[in-house]
C-alpha cells in the first residue's frame, strides 16, 4: 500500500536552497477504493444527484419576498416578520413557542413557512465539552454533520454545505462516500440555528470564569461536509441570510464568515465580485502539481498557480487576507522544500495578502495517513515565517469524537 521514495526538490524550483532527499510517501486510498474515469483519473463530480427537493423555507426566500410567499400560501403576508424573528432572533421553529400568532393557524403557519429540515440523529461531545458534533438526518434520509466549538471570545461552527463531497480528495472521509446532493440554503442556515437554540439552553460548556461572549454562533467556517463553491447559488443565498440584519437573517458579521475551497478557480473569482468582505480559505496542501494532482484531484482542471492568482485576484477585490489551509502529513507534504517553495509561490504574488494556517493532520494508527513529527511540523513553520509569510498552526478540535478537520463521515453509527 505505502509507496515511499527519495525524492530531491525539483530542480526547477529549487532556487538557492540545495535540493535534499527525504522519505516520499505517494498517496493511496486505505480501505475504499476511488472511483476513477476511462482515462484513470480520479472521478470528480460537480452535478448534484436528483433527489426529492426539501420543502421551501422562510430562509429559501430573500427577505423582500417572504411576505407575498407567506400570502400565496394562504396566510396574511404580515405574518412572515413574525415568522422571521421567531425563527432567526429566538431559534426556534416550534409552533408552541409562537404565543403571537392565532392559536388556531398556528401549526399550520409554522409548518407550511417553517418545516423542519433537520433532525438530529446524535450528538458526540469533546475538549471538556467545549465540542459537539451534531449529526443530522436530512428529509430525504441524507446524513450530514456540523461541529460547534467554543474558543476564548468566540463560538464558531463548522458547516456543512453538501451532504458528501464530489471532489475525490483521497485524505477526506467526506469525499470517500461521493456526493449525495447539495443541501437547500435553508438547510444550510439551519445549522445555524439549531446551533444557536442549543447555545440558548446552556448545551455547550467551556465558558470561563469572566468570558461574556453571547451565546450565539459568532464565526461560520465552511469546512464542514462538501465543496461549498460547487453548491455556489444555495452557498451564497445561505450567506446573506446569515448576513442580514435580524430579524430578516442572523444578522452575523461578513468578517466571521470563512468560505473554503480546494480550488474551483471560476467560482473563486466570482465570489470576489459578490461585494462580501467574508473571509476565504485555499485549501492547498501542495505547492507542487506533481503531489497536489494525487492529492487534490480538482488539481487536474486548475493548476497550483491558477488557484493561487485567483486567492490574490480576491485579496485584491476585497482587500480580506486570504487563508492557506495546509494538512501537513508525515512524510508525503512536510518536506522543507515545500515550505519553501510555497513561500516563493506566495511571495511571487506580492506581501501582506495571504496567512498560512498549517493543520496536523488526524492521526490514524497504522495509516500513511498521518501527522507529521512535531519537529518536521515547526521545522515547516520556520521556513515559512522566515520567508516573511505569516503562520499559525491550526488548533485541531474533534478528533476523539471524528469531528476535525477531513473526518467528517456523517456515519448513523
Amino acid at each position: 500500500m505505502t509507496n515511499s521514495t527519495e525524492q530531491a526538490r525539483p530542480a526547477a524550483t529549487a532556487g538557492a536552497v540545495r535540493p535534499t532527499k527525504a522519505r516520499q510517501v505517494r498517496p493511496a486510498t486505505e480501505g475504499w477504493e476511488q472511483k476513477k474515469g476511462p482515462d484513470g483519473r480520479p472521478m470528480l463530480q460537480f452535478a448534484s444527484p436528483k433527489r426529492g427537493k426539501p420543502p421551501v423555507h422562510l430562509a429559501d426566500i430573500a427577505p423582500a419576498d417572504r411576505k407575498a410567499h407567506v400570502a400565496e400560501l394562504g396566510f396574511p403576508g404580515y405574518r412572515a416578520a413574525q415568522l422571521a424573528t421567531h425563527y432567526f432572533v429566538h431559534h426556534t421553529n416550534d409552533p408552541a413557542e409562537m404565543t403571537d400568532l392565532p392559536a388556531a393557524s398556528r401549526d399550520a403557519l409554522a409548518g407550511a413557512v417553517l418545516p423542519k429540515l433537520l433532525t438530529e440523529v446524535r450528538r458526540f461531545t469533546t475538549d471538556n465539552g467545549d465540542t459537539i458534533k451534531f449529526l443530522w438526518k436530512l428529509h430525504d434520509g441524507a446524513l450530514v454533520e456540523s461541529v460547534l466549538m467554543r474558543y476564548p471570545g468566540r463560538v464558531t461552527l463548522c458547516v456543512s454545505s453538501q451532504a458528501g463531497c464530489g471532489m475525490n480528495c483521497p485524505f477526506c472521509a467526506t469525499g470517500q462516500a461521493g456526493l449525495t446532493r447539495n443541501m437547500s440554503a435553508a438547510e444550510i442556515v439551519e445549522q445555524v440555528v439549531m446551533a444557536n437554540a442549543a447555545l440558548a439552553r446552556g448545551e455547550l460548556g467551556g465558558r470561563k470564569k469572566g468570558d461574556h461572549t453571547p451565546d450565539r454562533v459568532s464565526n461560520i467556517v465552511f469546512m464542514g461536509m462538501g465543496e461549498p463553491l460547487a453548491n455556489y447559488a444555495r452557498l451564497m443565498s445561505a450567506v446573506r441570510t446569515m448576513l442580514a440584519p435580524a430579524p430578516d437573517g442572523l444578522g452575523m458579521s461578513a468578517r466571521g464568515v470563512t468560505v473554503s475551497t480546494v480550488g474551483l478557480v471560476p467560482a473563486i473569482r466570482k465570489l470576489a465580485d459578490e461585494d462580501l468582505p467574508v473571509t476565504f480559505a485555499l485549501s492547498l496542501h501542495a505547492p507542487d502539481d506533481q503531489l497536489r494532482d494525487e492529492l487534490i484531484p480538482v488539481n487536474s482542471r486548475w493548476k497550483v498557480d491558477e488557484a493561487l492568482d485567483a486567492a490574490r485576484a480576491y485579496f485584491d477585490k476585497t482587500g480580506r487576507r486570504v487563508s492557506i489551509e495546509y494538512a501537513l502529513i508525515k512524510d508525503m507534504n512536510d518536506h522543507g522544500w515545500r515550505a519553501d517553495l510555497l513561500a516563493e509561490k506566495l511571495n511571487e504574488r506580492g506581501r501582506g495578502w495571504v496567512h498560512v494556517n498549517p493543520i496536523p493532520l488526524n492521526p490514524t494508527p497504522g495509516s500513511i495517513w498521518t501527522a507529521s513529527d512535531t519537529d518536521v511540523q515547526q521545522e515547516f513553520v520556520r521556513r515559512l515565517e522566515a520567508a516573511g509569510i505569516p503562520t499559525t498552526i491550526r488548533d485541531t478540535r474533534g478528533k476523539e469524537i471524528d469531528g476535525a478537520c477531513g473526518q467528517l463521515a456523517a456515519a448513523d453509527a
